[in-house]
């Protein structure tokens, strides 16, 4: 066995035993493999599915395994010598990446499959592999010729390296700032189970009193809590310039990689023959063309503009009366809304929080996972972790037979990106006599246990658990046996956050609700009487809160439509733009919010954030059927064979279709949303 632990044929990879060293030689070492492999493919003169697909599918599953890893700890468990061997392994990675796809000879080779009599019988998900297959090589510039060729080739490795330094970007900038307090009476309305986390970041730079960073718990802690107003400003501010010119610490400003990576997204579109970055983007997408997804994206602001419009006047109402707020900023925003749900509602999220200790938390989603799909996850000691929190489940089947694992990495902490998301670790492969199981990473940044008492995490924190485990799902319980079109890969992008918003609707389930909850002191499940006015409150705010991702969503469309290399990105004119059109809320001029929007800039939702609402209109339409449908052999089955298990072995619209039977329409979003009747 090789003693460099990202090469080791094991079935999970040893992370206590990575070391920044291991990780270019073994990306070295994965990458020539690749080579060789594709190298025989090509040599070999054959065109059949198993010698040259299936020969490839293997060789990517094992290159995928060795970088799997490295990438996850990059945002995990950032170092700075983790940092620079991950940058150097990753400009190889990316290099070698762009040349593959830029193979004619393994292109070819694909093309005789496709172009073989017998291809028509082959079964569906090895059709579908071999076309997506071709689309990724010439969406990788097959085609180009020379100098052109080598251009793209070049736009490539930029990106990635600006991509990564923009997510680095603002992670440390997300660390530079801090505001140390000494006197408890500065956080005045911040509750004791919050006090308590921004403790723990004093003791950890060994610090008395409190520490206000800007980890997401410590940002909702102030804005959601603080009575003091200056205070929410300075945090507010603080968190909405990160990594920008406007910062107090300004080396970490983004300006420069934002424009950057607008100008080679369009140079790489305009020399693959696209009009623009985002027709380019859309070609992985369900969406015909960007004009398509904004005219999905206006209807929405049409429909919920004015339910936004009366919500911020009940809000601005509500301040002046209730709490002496007679000019409301944006930083007072999330401390008004809290103080609503409290007197309009009922809904106190401190007196909620004790009902959702995560331990309970947790054995109720695997108990609800169990109850719709049939399996069990069951918690696993003595696996090797990048830290010590990370918990580690196998999933079992039916009859008790382990088919795949999550890792569950649920707490904010220094080093490691905020956000919450779900990444694949190991993709399902059935290869010969080897079966690989699917394995899935489900990232969190929920405020972690205080002293002896465990981490107490909000209703949003369920939502946002049951989201990611939705992707999970979507990983582990393929039945796809070809890692390309396995799980999340390969499914176009706009309907990859269909199963995450599905499951985000079982966290407003009763049953569910309650059987997941127990107070932190006396174990008692949540009253009905709190489940009700929480029920309630569901909308809240509904038209405020779509109207905020309509503004990202079109302002991410037309950045990448509209992009005019002579006049380069503005994107702050772009925001404020889109903001003229759509918003209620117009943040001050100072507001930085693009230069963190990682998701368009260092993630994969470049001309795709609209996704989340496309996506949400298949989930409303998909749960009101399976709630209301009569679905042969129950809604959970059906969801599951049609969506989880299948993957993009089909289009995702045929795996829709398949499932709910019937266009999908905005007014089921509406209707979910509290925003139609």
């Amino acid at each position: 066995m090789t003693s460099n632990p990202l090469l080791a044929d094991l079935d999970l990879p040893d992370f206590a035993a990575i070391q920044p060293p291991h990780i270019v030689p073994a990306m070295e070492e994965a990458i020539a493999a690749h080579r060789a492999a594709i190298e025989g493919i090509t040599a070999g003169g054959k065109g059949d599915f198993d010698t040259v697909v299936l020969t490839a599918e293997r060789a990517d599953f094992l290159l995928s395994r060795t970088w799997s890893p490295v990438g996850h700890l990059s945002s995990v468990a950032d170092t700075p010598e983790l940092r620079e061997a991950h940058a150097a392994a990753q400009a190889l990675m990316t290099a070698y990446l762009m040349e593959a796809g830029q193979n004619r000879a393994h292109h070819d080779a694909v093309a005789r499959v496709a172009a073989r009599p017998d291809f028509v019988s082959l079964p569906a998900a090895n059709k579908r592999a071999v076309d997506l297959a071709l689309r990724g090589f010439r969406l990788a510039g097959v085609a180009l010729e020379g100098e052109a060729r080598q251009r793209f080739l070049d736009i490539g490795v930029s990106l990635s390296d600006l991509s990564t330094k923009f997510g680095n970007a603002v992670l440390d900038a997300t660390e530079a700032w801090s505001e140390h307090v000494t006197e408890e009476a500065a956080l005045a309305g911040v509750p004791d189970s919050d006090k308590a986390i921004l403790a723990a970041y004093a003791q950890e730079k060994g610090l008395t009193g409190w520490l206000i960073t800007l980890r997401q718990p410590s940002v909702l802690a102030v804005l959601l809590h603080a009575k003091d107003r200056a205070l929410r400003e300075r945090v507010y501010r603080a968190h909405n310039t990160r990594a920008s010119d406007q910062a107090d610490d300004k080396s970490h400003d983004n300006s420069e990689r934002i424009d950057a990576i607008m100008a080679l997204r369009h140079e790489a579109a305009q020399i693959l023959g696209f009009a623009d970055s985002a027709a380019h983007s859309l070609e992985t997408k369900m969406a015909a063309d960007a004009d398509e997804a904004l005219a999905f994206l206006a209807d929405l602001a049409h429909r919920a503009r004015p339910v936004g419009e009366r919500e911020l006047e009940e809000a601005q109402a509500f301040a002046a009366e209730h709490l002496g707020l007679t000019d409301l900023q944006p930083w007072d925003l999330s401390y008004v809304a809290e103080a609503m749900r409290r007197t309009l509602h009922g809904v106190d999220q401190e007196v909620l929080k004790p009902y959702f200790p995560l331990p309970r938390v947790l054995a109720g989603t695997e108990a609800l996972i169990e109850r719709l799909f049939g399996i069990r996850l069951v918690k696993r000691e003595g696996v090797s972790t990048w830290h010590p929190d990370v918990l580690f489940y196998d999933v079992q089947d039916a009859g008790g037979a382990v088919v795949a694992g999550v890792y569950l990495d649920l707490f904010a902490r220094a080093g490691k990106r905020g956000g919450a998301w779900m990444d694949v670790c190991r993709s399902r492969f059935r290869d010969a006599d080897r079966f690989h199981r699917p394995i899935a990473y489900l990232t969190t940044n929920f405020a972690p246990p205080a002293g002896d008492r465990p981490s107490l995490v909000t209703h949003n924190d369920v939502v946002t658990l049951f989201h990611e485990f939705g992707h999970v799902l979507h990983h582990l319980l393929t039945e796809v046996d070809l890692p390309s079109i396995g799980g999340i890969n390969g499914v176009e992008w706009d309907a990859v956050e269909l199963p995450s918003q599905f499951m985000e609707n079982f966290a407003w389930d009763k049953d569910t609700l309650i059987g997941l909850s127990g107070h932190v002191d006396t174990g008692e499940p949540l009253p009905d009487a709190m489940f009700d006015r929480l029920l309630a409150a569901r909308q809240f705010q509904a038209g405020l809160a779509i109207l905020r991702q309509i503004e990202f969503a079109t302002f991410d469309l037309l950045l990448h439509r509209d992009y005019d290399p002579a006049k380069g990105a503005q994107v702050n004119a772009m925001l404020d733009q889109v903001r003229a059109a759509v918003a209620v809320v117009h943040p001050p001029a100072w507001n930085r919010f693009a230069h963190a929007f990682s998701h368009i800039f260092a993630g994969g939702y470049a001309a795709g954030y609209y996704s989340y609402l496309w996506a949400e209109l298949l989930s409303a339409d998909a749960f009101e059927i399976f709630a209301h449908g009569n679905i042969p052999g129950g809604g959970a089955t059906a969801f599951r064979r049609e969506i989880l298990a299948a993957g993009a072995s089909r289009p995702a619209s045929e795996n829709f279709q398949a499932f709910a039977g019937r266009t999908p329409e905005v007014d089921a979003l509406l209707r979910m949303r509290g925003l139609a009747a």
